[in-house]
């Protein structure tokens, strides 16, 4: 060309090795000479002659070129050609974007695994209708002070994050979809705030959603997450997020999770088809839900966990459990509040425990619920006021020492039990109401205690209060209707009572012609005169490997002394090596321990165990004995037993397996750490599995915080053997292994016998003989249970005792105490 030719009204010819077709530039200048169109044969020559508001037009090709948008101009591919326009260079960034620019109508490919695929550092540029398919970093990334509108963008990135929003970057995503991602679809950290619109992400391999790090946040609305391996939602490290009229669902990991003083609110939103916890809280975040719904989870709907972490909840349902988990969980010092929310179709609704944990539920409905609505222990403390309880086994359990609070105004309504209290729990219970219970409307047991203010129980199928043990119970203007038993019982579990024990009655009314006494005489403290409660009254501890209430229980202050929980063992069925091999353990530890005190040197004893044996054979119990030990003679700060396997502890990506350990590590300071089945961490065709993770994280956890926490593995005995010889780093840290032999038929035989006499049972004469045979004869394979096939076969002899006597008219104390050989089940 001549030295006057304008180059931006030159049309070059398609020699240039760099690209496959021309770029038209409309130059929209205000000058005459620059009203005009030139053509271009590559990308970048077009960019560096176009000025602001040019458009420049790219025809269909492939461009390997890396683009540099540096000006306000707008590229775009061909109308109605939709990724015809290929930007697809060798390495590096395919695009960047540095000025307020439009950019639509393209195919961006990148295979720089160090670098995005499209970058935007600068200005509030707009990118529509552009597709991303890479192996990149990250698909999408948006940097420093850059506000882009991204709108009917798709992100395909099976490599890295689908679109990262980092550095203090924002801007608005509208109608995007990350299609996969090797790791996070949306990513957002380092004070980076993004608002996402009616976007899509799916088959992402991290978190949907993530956010992490002080001042990072998102909004989105009318977004919908699902098929991502790792957490729908993701909220970490003082991060912020809000979700409205958003769905997350089919996760492999947990549908929402907080941590570390991450702050969520949801509204509006849906959370579902998740087998993990549906929303998952820890380490003091903060969680705002709104008219939401979580149904079809597989483990907790809220998992609330660790002081300072709450959960608030309005006009939200929480139904359609999948699993064998309480719907709401609070523990290590949590607080959820439940305000007008509902909960049903699940195994329990809420679960309450740990000293210092709190859940607050107001006028809130909780129904169809297999176990027990509402169980508060371990010190824990719940408070109902206006709520409803129907259809469930039990409606409120308080269990142990400590564990209280208050059911004010709330009706119960056919369950099994109405209200338990049980061992030391002392919550109080205003003006509530319980309906048509199977059993008792209240029943208090085993030192419990308890007030009841103007509470009143209608058409009872047992008792309408039923006191038994000596407990010192209140009861205040209550009235019982129509209770099949009788609308008060007070019965002594036996022994004489101290002075001073026993329920104290005032005010009390029943529409029996016996009545409760007079509110003028003394407290009403009976003997045992009349017959006691069937099995049904007290709901014995569920016997699925998922009980929740297995993991933990701290021991009453004042702590027992090592010989009183020593005698608790020794009064277990069987297992004669086992307790040798305890009190062995205990006598060098107490022995050293007093060496220290007089200045002696003291064998370093190992604490950590192994426990071989078939399931049903005491290995729980054992293990939490043993930590009550260790806390009375000084070696461990609280002695709680934390019980785990391989699914708490083995995550389902690099890296989230480590956080499990340290977590479940972290829960068991001061006590026990319990892994059942420890074999499974390692399997024999093990391959990339992750457990291998977890027991490495495990092994330098126990080296480095030697004296916080005492780890016990136990399995099968082959099983455990090969586990031990396959990891030595494990094998090493372990004093010795306890074998815990199957029962046998005489001691499961003492089991039932134990179980009888707990429940206010006893065995006719030839039952025992026919228990005998019926333990000699059953199978011994690998469904055997041992003490729990023992506790099963009772109550199978209970329920079988319950069909027979239910058809006598006016059954006598023995018809309703005596368990006959006829009541035992079919062998299986």
């Amino acid at each position: 060309m001549s030295a006057s030719q304008d180059p931006r009204t030159t049309r070059w010819g398609h020699n240039s090795a760099m690209a496959q077709g021309t770029v038209q530039v409309t130059h929209t200048g205000t000058s005459r000479w620059r009203r005009r169109t030139g053509e271009y044969a590559s990308l970048a020559a077009a960019l560096e002659a176009a000025g602001d508001g040019d458009v420049l037009t790219v025809a269909p090709g492939t461009y390997r070129e890396n683009l540099v948008v540096q000006r306000t101009v707008t590229l775009r591919g061909p109308e109605g050609s939709p990724g015809s326009v290929r930007i697809a260079p060798v390495d590096g960034v395919p695009l960047t974007v540095r000025a307020s620019a439009l950019v639509q109508d393209l195919l961006v490919e990148g295979q720089d695994a160090a670098a995005p695929a499209v970058l935007v550092e600068e200005g509030a540029p707009e990118l529509m209708d552009i597709r991303i398919v890479t192996r990149s970093a990250a698909g999408l990334e948006v940097r420093g002070g850059a506000r882009p509108t991204v709108r009917r963008c798709t992100v395909d990135n099976p490599a890295g994050v689908g679109i990262a929003v980092l550095d203090g970057g924002g801007g608005v995503f509208e109608e995007c979809e990350v299609v996969a991602a090797g790791q996070s679809g949306i990513s957002v950290r380092g004070g980076a705030h993004p608002r996402l619109e009616r976007c899509r992400v799916h088959h992402a391999s991290g978190a949907g959603l993530s956010a992490t790090g002080e001042h990072s946040a998102f909004e989105a609305v009318g977004c919908e997450v699902y098929e991502v391996r790792g957490s729908g939602v993701q909220v970490t490290g003082r991060a912020t997020a809000h979700l409205t009229d958003c769905d997350v669902h089919r996760t492999t990991a947990d549908g929402v999770t907080l941590d570390t003083d991450a702050v969520l609110t949801l509204a509006d939103c849906r959370i579902h088809d998740i087998p993990e916890n549906a929303v998952d809280l820890r380490s003091r975040s903060v969680l705002t839900m709104t008219r939401s719904t979580v149904r079809q989870f597989g483990r907790n709907g809220l998992s609330v966990w660790d002081p300072g972490t709450r959960v608030d909840a309005n006009q939200c349902e929480i139904h359609d459990s999948t699993g064998d988990y309480p719907a709401v969980w609070v523990s290590d010092g949590a607080t959820a509040l439940l305000d007008s929310c509902r909960v049903h179709d699940v195994p329990d609704a809420l679960f309450v425990l740990d000293r210092g944990s709190r859940a607050d539920v107001v006028d809130s409905d909780l129904w169809q619920v297999r176990n027990t609505a509402v169980s508060v222990s371990d010190g824990a403390t719940a408070q109902l006021d206006d709520c409803r309880i129907r259809d469930a086994a039990t409606g409120a359990w308080f269990r142990d020492h400590g564990s209280g609070g208050t059911l004010s105004g709330c009706t119960v309504d056919g369950t099994q039990t109405g209200v338990i209290v049980t061992k030391g729990a002392d919550p109080t219970v205003e003006r509530c109401t319980v309906t048509s219970p199977a059993e008792a409307g209240f029943y208090v047991s085993a030192g419990g205690r308890g007030s009841f203010h103007g509470c009143r129980v209608t058409g009872s199928g047992g008792y309408g209060f039923h006191v038994i043990d000596g407990c010192r119970t209140t009861l205040k203007k209550c009235r019982t209707e129509r209770c099949a038993r009788g609308g008060y019982e007070f019965a002594d579990a036996g022994g004489e009572q101290a002075s001073g024990s026993g329920p104290v009655v005032e005010d009390c009314t029943s529409d029996e012609s016996a009545g409760v006494r007079p509110p003028a005489q003394e407290p009403a403290v009976q003997t045992a005169g009349q017959s006691p409660g069937l099995l049904g009254a007290i709901p014995g501890q569920r016997t699925t490997e998922q009980e929740p209430l297995v993991a933990a229980h701290e021991p009453s202050p004042p702590a027992r002394t090592s010989k009183a929980v020593l005698g608790e063992l020794d009064a277990l069925v069987g297992l004669d090596s086992v307790k040798r091999e305890v009190r062995a353990l205990t006598d060098m530890i107490e022995v050293g321990r007093r060496r220290k005190e007089a200045g002696l040197k003291a064998a370093s004893v190992r604490r950590h165990l192994v426990f071989t044996g078939s399931p049903g054979t005491g290995k729980t119990t054992v293990a939490r004995l043993y930590g009550e030990i260790l806390a009375s003679l000084g070696v461990l700060e609280k002695g709680h037993l934390v019980e785990v396997s391989r699914v708490d502890l083995v995550g389902e990506h690099i890296g989230s397996t480590a956080i499990r350990t340290q977590e479940a590590f972290d829960k068991a300071r001061g006590g026990v750490l319990f892994i059942d089945e420890a074999y499974a961490l390692s399997p024999e065709d093990s391959g990339r599995d992750f457990g291998r993770e977890a027991i490495d994280t495990l092994v330098k956890l126990m080296e480095d915080h030697r004296e916080a926490v005492v780890v016990i593995v136990a399995g099968y005995t082959a099983e455990m053997e090969r586990f031990l010889r396959v990891n030595p780093g494990v094998a090493s840290r372990f004093s010795r292994t306890i074998t815990f032999s199957d029962y046998v038929p005489e001691e499961l035989l003492r089991i039932v016998e134990q179980q009888a006499e707990e429940h206010e049972y006893h065995l006719a004469p030839g039952a025992g003989e026919a228990l005998l045979k019926y333990f000699t004869a059953i199978p011994k394979g690998p469904a055997f249970g041992n003490g729990r096939t023992a506790r099963q076969t009772f109550e199978a002899m209970v329920e079988k005792h319950a069909g027979r006597v239910a058809q006598l008219a006016e059954p006598s104390t023995d018809d309703l105490t005596l368990l006959y050989a006829e009541d035992l089940p079919e062998l299986p």
